[in-house]
């Protein structure tokens, strides 16, 4: 994958300045709309997770470490106090900066959503030298206040979201980093919490690029029941209420200028009990992930914004393929809601800008689950140095085909060129694989899974089995032969197909051939070229990890730009590349 150097040319097409320019007025509720001075205002949005609170899966941790607090102690068991002091103030330093802001305003984005810890701002209850005072921490303003800057200087609204609420805000622990959950049945947790938002609408109330405030992320607490663990069947959800509405006087004290965004139950989908508004510049906030991206899954809450009168906005949505990204931005933006995606940088496929393991990261990973030997002192400083240098902007792999589902492809069925295909006269062509073309799926290519539906199904299916280079549903994994561009299509059933856009410089008939490894009972495809049958090839059968090149075949080719297809019908092989030759 192309590292960063694309972006910086997609980037440097756009002047920008350190002028902070002002707002078309505050964003606020008008009956079911979200507007500003100009209008309806229709969120698009990315959120920052990772960056101030880390989730364990980000970072490949799952099963590891349940909770940032986990992963400290892990990093601090071997590092050392000082060395992952150094540790977090890089990462958060070079997590997210100007230049990350100034991508995301090039890309499309008009808002982003920062999950705040609240131990950025102030000490937990239990460690406060006055019992029932707040000690505040000038750490996590100023944080704020700069990327409040970078925001307003892009024209992006900053969604404020205190996602790890002190006591902690649910039983999925990862979400809000505690151990155990406090906040409900301790008064001085919710106060902390209360007197948390008063300082920051106090700080922000005049600052028009904040968007709003999302004042509890995900609640996930069985209140009735402690067997309804995340609190999805709770008819009443009263504590949550009472909870949000405490929050909501003590910001108006200070600021009757910004949004307030309230979440339900069940990590923010579960109302019951919650209507109705008490405030009438409120956003009706839900969740959504893994499930059929029909309009059937929007009846629930398209009733809440009908019933209240308030506007609907999906603050948190993504963790699926490309495909099914755009099946959902298309069904949001026509039912004229806004959406945030999750989440800006991580390790993994799903997200924009990916984090790469560093040399030695895994043997950190083995030593902490128990099945490795302990890396020295200084080893891990090492690895967890170059773990903070690549969450740098400039150091992280940059996934284009993320960026066109959740924007062109919303908007167009059109494919483009992943990259240039040119086939010049007297010379021959490499199309790897993996370099099919851009595009929606059924489009630019088909696959036999290409989303996840599991909370509609029950049955986690991974769109890309291969879990590399990029996030449509085609299955792409590392590649063993040589020449490669470091990954092959894998995988393959019957019914898939890739296309691909080749640029032929002089019309004529050219030698086409296949580089596939062999399959056990053997593998056929077929190509089309221009939408015109092109010939059979035949896989030949034999152990994983032998390649073949096929027999070159007569492909005419017109000048100019041509579409190959290249269609599985019996599958079970890997294909490295497509070769075009002058004929002989």
């Amino acid at each position: 994958m192309r590292k960063i150097n694309y972006l910086v040319g997609f980037v440097g097409l756009m002047c920008f300045t350190s002028t902070v320019v002002s707002a078309q007025g505050f964003l606020r509720a008008r009956n079911q709309e979200i507007v500003n001075d100009n209008g309806n205002v229709l969120l698009r949005g990315i959120g920052l997770g990772g960056w101030v609170l880390q989730e364990p899966y980000m970072l490949q941790l799952s099963g590891i470490a349940r909770t940032q607090t986990e992963i400290r102690s892990k990093i601090n068991e071997l590092a050392g106090d000082s060395a992952t002091r150094v540790f977090y103030e890089e990462w958060i330093k070079n997590g997210i900066t100007r230049a990350d802001l100034d991508s995301l305003s090039a890309w499309g984005f008009n808002s982003v959503r920062y999950p705040m810890h609240y131990n950025l701002f102030t000490l937990p209850v239990e460690d406060e030298p006055v019992p029932g005072e707040n000690t505040w921490l000038e750490e996590g303003f100023v944080l704020t206040d700069s990327l409040l800057s970078w925001c307003a200087a892009n024209r992006i609204y900053l969604m404020l979201d205190l996602h790890a609420a002190p006591g902690g805000q649910g039983n999925d622990i990862a979400i809000s980093d505690a151990s155990e959950v406090r906040l409900w049945e301790s008064e001085e947790n919710k106060n902390k919490t209360v007197a948390l938002w008063r300082k920051l609408a106090e700080r922000y109330a005049g600052e028009e690029w904040i968007g709003g405030y999302d004042v509890l992320n995900e609640p996930n607490y069985g209140f009735e029941s402690k067997d309804d663990k995340n609190g999805c069947a709770e008819p009443l959800n009263a504590p949550l209420r009472e909870l949000l509405i405490r929050i909501t006087e003590a910001i108006r004290e200070v600021d009757r200028n910004h949004l307030i965004v309230i979440e339900g139950n069940c990590w923010g989908n579960n109302y019951n009990g919650i209507f109705p508004l008490w405030d009438d510049n409120i956003v009706i906030s839900f969740h959504k992930y893994w499930n059929y991206n029909y309009e059937g899954e929007l009846h629930f809450i398209l009733k809440h914004r009908e019933q209240n009168n308030a506007p609907i906005w999906l603050s948190e949505s993504g963790e699926n393929s490309n495909a099914w990204f755009t099946d959902a931005i298309r069904m949001m933006e026509e039912k004229n809601i806004g959406w945030c995606w999750w989440t800006y940088k991580r390790m993994g496929l799903a997200c924009p800008m990916q984090v790469q393991k560093p040399e030695g990261y895994d043997a950190l990973k083995q030593y902490w689950a128990g099945t490795g030997e302990r890396p020295s002192q200084e080893q891990a400083v090492k690895v967890l140095s170059q773990l903070a240098e690549n969450y740098k902007l400039k150091n992280t792999v940059f996934h284009k085909d993320y960026l066109d589902a959740l924007f062109r492809q919303v908007r167009t069925d059109e494919t483009l060129p992943y990259t240039t295909h040119e086939l010049k006269s007297g010379s021959s062509l490499t199309v790897f694989a993996s370099d099919y073309d851009l595009g929606r799926s059924g489009w630019a290519y088909h696959d036999t899974d290409s989303a996840n539906y599991r909370t509609s199904t029950s049955v986690s299916v991974p769109w890309n089995s291969g879990e590399s280079y990029r996030n449509d549903g085609v299955d792409i994994a590392p590649c063993n032969d040589f020449p490669t561009n470091g990954y092959c299509v894998s995988y393959t059933e019957p019914g898939e197909w890739l296309q691909y856009t080749i640029d032929v410089e002089k019309e004529g008939k050219y030698l086409l051939s296949l580089r596939t490894s062999h399959a056990a009972e053997g593998g056929r495809l077929h190509l089309t070229v221009n939408g015109e049958p092109a010939g059979d090839v035949t896989v030949p059968d034999g152990s994983a990890g032998e390649w073949t090149l096929s027999a070159g075949r007569e492909t005419a080719l017109k000048k100019g730009q041509n579409t190959l297809r290249v269609f599985i019908d019996k599958g079970g092989f890997d294909l490295n590349y497509i070769r075009l030759a002058t004929e002989r």
